[in-house]
């Protein structure tokens, strides 16, 4: 049986299916617009049954999976989402003792996802420029239990990744074909590499420069989700689904001495970025967000009390 301790991270569905994370405190209370909830009427007892706020309304009490985690992450840009998340660590083939770098870090959606999977000898080296982002991934890390695996680096990816023979790189940036060289470096021969972006200009650039810099098994696509209600009698899809929000190419590095052979490109194609916007922001950020309604959990979610 599991039995919710104290300092875990307990997630909390009321009767209209608002969603709430709480990390167990002995003498805290969590106040919900359903009621109070009292963090010791939780501890000790087993995830799965449900507990009465003062004024009578039920609440199930769960443990929090890594989608929840995520989605309740505290963010300060668009997160890449599970969607695309899941797909993710399946095409970089990331487990336990695995050496990832990501770049770049956002507010830790991703960070958190790789860091969770890498566990426990395993490590994650997230590059952002920016040290406000760089700070609010630490802290999200910190909430969750997962900062002990990641290496937060503030750190121009055009200066070179400090790591080599790394087994998976993904690079979440406005123009990633930018840095493929500084990722070939960093990439074990044959090891993963996986980028997203927003718009098809992008991934055409992306793949123009993958084939310069003799990447292969190179892979474009996108995921689109489409829920459903689950009312037995009414069976239906949602009247909103989440689309659009990125595509996600995919590539194996190859012997760095084959890039003499690639065809050339324009010299001003390898070093004039497109004008779209600030190059340093993840390409996740440029990504149109989904609605509430669309995300599922974005209005349900609400920031974790006593993280």
């Amino acid at each position: 049986m599991s039995v919710a301790q104290e300092g875990d991270l307990a997630l909390l569905i009321g009767p209209d299916k608002r969603r709430f994370i709480i990390r167990l405190v002995p003498g805290q209370e969590r106040h919900t617009h359903r009621g109070v909830i009292k963090h010791d009427d939780l501890i000790g007892q087993p995830y799965g049954r449900e507990v009465q706020t003062h004024i009578g309304q039920a609440f199930m009490v769960l443990r929090p999976s890594l989608h929840d985690l995520i989605m309740n992450v505290k963010r300060i840009t668009q997160i890449i989402y599970p969607k695309e998340i899941g797909h993710i660590l399946l095409k970089l083939s990331v487990g336990p003792g695995s050496r990832i770098i990501e770049a770049g870090t956002g507010s830790g959606g991703l960070t958190l996802a790789l860091a969770h999977m890498v566990r426990p000898a395993g490590r994650v080296y997230s590059y952002e420029e920016r040290p406000e982002m760089s700070k609010a991934a630490a802290r999200n890390l910190e909430r969750v239990g997962l900062a002990e695996y990641v290496e937060l680096k503030v750190r121009d990816i055009g200066l070179g990744f400090d790591e080599r023979e790394v087994d998976a790189l993904f690079l979440d940036v406005r123009e990633p074909w930018m840095y493929l060289a500084q990722a070939k470096e960093a990439l074990a021969t044959g090891g993963f590499f996986g980028s997203l972006v927003p718009t098809t200009n992008q991934v055409q650039d992306l793949l123009q420069h993958l084939e310069y810099h003799r990447f292969s098994d190179i892979e474009v696509l996108e995921i689109l989700v489409r829920g459903y209600k689950p009312v037995p009698e009414r069976l239906r899809p949602t009247d909103r689904m989440i689309a659009h929000t990125g595509f996600l190419i995919f590539a194996r590095s190859t012997d760095r001495s084959l890039e003499c052979e690639a065809p050339a490109l324009a010299e001003e194609s390898l070093q004039e970025p497109l004008p779209l916007g600030d190059a340093d922001a993840p390409a996740s950020e440029a990504m149109e967000a989904p609605d509430a309604a669309e995300a599922g959990l974005l209005d349900d979610l609400e920031a974790p009390e006593g993280l």
